[in-house]
């Protein structure tokens, strides 16, 4: 389960990165709704097959200025995307 472990500490930086941006000094905006045939379940197993093909190495060697290519790149795309439905909707809670 190194791939959860990889979600929380991601999803922890998230969550505080989206807190700054608030111009009302802190409110919590509530919830985000799901896109249009997505749910926590589906979010969930999608991020569970990118964990499996070792995608959150690739988000972490991203996210130290590594080197990735143009295929690597879209599944770290496609990774931080979801994993931000998934946390923006508090499927994690």
């Amino acid at each position: 389960m190194r791939g959860l472990g990889h979600i929380l500490v991601l999803g922890v930086v998230a969550v505080a990165l989206q807190g700054c941006g608030t111009a009302s000094g802190g409110g919590d905006p509530g919830a985000r709704t799901l896109p249009l045939g997505q749910s926590c379940q589906s979010i969930r197993g999608d991020l569970n097959k990118l964990d499996s093909r070792g995608v959150p190495v690739q988000v972490e060697r991203a996210s130290n200025g590594g080197k990735l290519s143009a295929a690597q790149r879209a599944d770290v795309d496609n990774y931080n995307r979801l994993l931000s439905q998934y946390l923006g909707s508090r499927c994690h809670v």
